[in-house]
């Protein structure tokens, strides 16, 4: 018989836990987003030095386990950074990798007549960047922008392995504290949906909105 009254007593646990949660996936999707587009316009690049470089750290952050990059990130550092800015520091790098690639296809994906039309206007290829073909990739590529805050949130419970009290681990310790080994996950998985599923129905009220401005 599942026994939930452990909640009375504990649902502080559960509020930080989520709080630290949304905190941790804001972050690291804004900073993923910025590390994506840099290394999204570098793999764009004549400059084949400058893509070798993008390709092979979107390859390698894509290729290797993200508990490894956490643990790199938070032991193997000179400088000592504190659980949540490594947990942070982690999901962004690797957000990134995949950000980049999909900003990368968001790009491809605008018509090639649109740079034409910056460059016959006058601008040059990094205004014609960053005023024509980025603000439309952007725009195209919200919705997979939006999965992949989804993706952080479930992925950021990666972190409690280094003692961020964010959902999990706090799940973890009040398991710990009642000796009930199901029903704090139970809770856990429950608000992980609860976040999970409110912001896929924004994202998709986003993209119909999008489509009607179209």
């Amino acid at each position: 018989m599942l026994d939930f009254s452990f909640v009375n007593k504990y649902y502080m646990f559960f509020i930080v836990g989520v709080k630290n949660t949304v905190i941790i996936a804001a972050f690291s999707v804004l900073f993923g987003v910025v590390l994506g587009t840099m290394l999204a316009l570098l793999k764009q690049s004549r400059i084949k030095i400058f893509k070798v470089i993008s390709s092979a750290y979107i390859e390698f952050m894509r290729g290797t386990p993200i508990m490894v990059q956490l643990f790199i990130i938070y032991y193997g550092l000179p400088i000592n950074l504190t659980a949540i800015p490594a947990g942070i520091v982690a999901l962004s790098l690797n957000s990134g990798a995949y950000v980049a690639e999909i900003i990368r296809a968001g790009i491809e994906a605008v018509d090639k007549g649109q740079m034409e039309a910056a460059r016959s206007l006058g601008m040059n290829h990094t205004k014609a960047m960053k005023h024509i073909i980025l603000p439309q990739a952007f725009k195209n590529i919200l919705p997979v922008l939006g999965n992949e805050f989804i993706t952080i949130i479930k992925e950021s419970s990666i972190v409690s392995v280094i003692g961020v009290p964010e959902l999990m681990y706090n799940a973890e310790t009040i398991r710990g504290n009642t000796f009930k080994p199901f029903e704090p996950l139970i809770v856990a998985a429950l608000l992980y949906f609860v976040l999970t599923f409110s912001l896929s129905k924004l994202i998709g009220h986003t993209e119909r909105r999008l489509k009607t401005s179209d």
